[in-house]
């Protein structure tokens, strides 16, 4: 019987990035780099998940969906997608403006690279003050404007700017353009892929003093110029019960608190399920097997495991699944 798997963590250096993942974690990094994200379920080839605990340690996630297959990831899952893991889960430290960017959609991604495209979402764990992100159009516009708003510097104008605090979610599709501004700490959910197309970067340069890549052309194919859509979502949650953030054909996330003792039955979903921490602390029971889920951790269920146990005081999950 498989077991919940948690993962070591992926760290990347990001020159938007700070100090508080490795932080959280308790992880070492050498006092001059700065990590804006940890991927913390990954199937991305160069970035493999690799287990951090009981008898599966040491195997990246690829090793387990070849021997596994269905029993791990679901049989719809594996049908659709084989030993490729369909999601990438992260968690974001914004501790300066990430670039504006665009994501293209499946259509263009399996053209030009044979991949995927880059639909997501975001849930903002906390915010400082004044915290803000940009997430579509300010109105509906066209290629044309764009490039003159682009060409003029007054391309901030034609952006979408949202305050932003604790418990926000904005569900980020394919061709919708955004940032993440300084200030924000954020989950993110998304397709496997790597795909990103800088529109603009603030004139900012690496730490080689070179500017950084931007992808015009590229970009302008992927955007969807008619979205003036904040993407903002709106929930409801009470205590030991799943309230729906977001769901499409990629992903569904659920937002669970844990007050006390709660019993999750997965039978119907056919898939494996990712249980990500944003607050707080819990302890996960399947079969004989328990483990403690912290905050900016996250553990995947294989999909056989039907029921799991979980309990927790005041802890805030993101329950995601195909």
């Amino acid at each position: 019987m498989l077991y919940p798997l948690k993962f070591n963590p992926v760290l990347k250096e990001k020159i938007w990035g700070g100090k508080k993942i490795p932080q959280k974690l308790n992880v070492e990094v050498a006092k001059e780099v700065e990590i804006g994200e940890n991927f913390a379920v990954s199937g991305l080839k160069d970035d493999l998940s690799v287990v951090s605990n009981g008898s599966l340690a040491g195997k990246n996630i690829h090793e387990l969906i070849e021997k596994y297959k269905g029993r791990l990831i679901g049989e719809k899952v594996y049908n659709a997608f084989g030993s490729n893991f369909p999601l990438l889960i992260k968690y974001i430290d914004a501790n300066d403006d990430l670039s504006i960017q665009v994501h293209p959609n499946d259509d263009l991604a399996k053209e030009k690279y044979q991949a995927f495209g880059k639909t997501e979402m975001w849930y903002v764990i906390n915010a400082n003050d004044g915290a803000r992100l940009i997430s579509g159009f300010s109105k509906k516009t066209n290629a044309e404007e764009f490039t003159q708003y682009h060409s003029e510097g007054q391309l901030m104008d034609l952006m979408a700017k949202h305050d932003t605090s604790a418990g926000d979610t904005f569900f980020i599709p394919a061709g919708k353009v955004h940032s993440i501004g300084s200030g924000n700490f954020i989950a993110e959910i998304q397709q496997t892929s790597d795909i990103t197309y800088r529109i603009y970067d603030y004139d900012r340069r690496d730490k080689y003093g070179n500017p950084r890549e931007l992808h015009h052309e590229l970009a302008m194919k992927a955007m969807n110029f008619e979205d003036a859509d904040s993407g903002k979502i709106n929930y409801q949650c009470r205590d030991n019960e799943s309230a729906q953030l977001a769901s499409c054909k990629y992903f569904t996330t659920n937002l669970l608190k844990i007050n006390g003792t709660q019993t999750k039955d997965y039978s119907e979903i056919d898939s494996f399920v990712i249980l990500m921490n944003v607050g707080g602390a819990c302890h996960v029971f399947a079969n004989d097997y328990s483990i403690e889920l912290n905050e900016l951790e996250a553990i995947l269920i294989p999909a056989e495991l039907n029921n799991i146990n979980i309990e927790g005081h005041s802890a805030k999950l993101l329950e995601v699944f195909v």
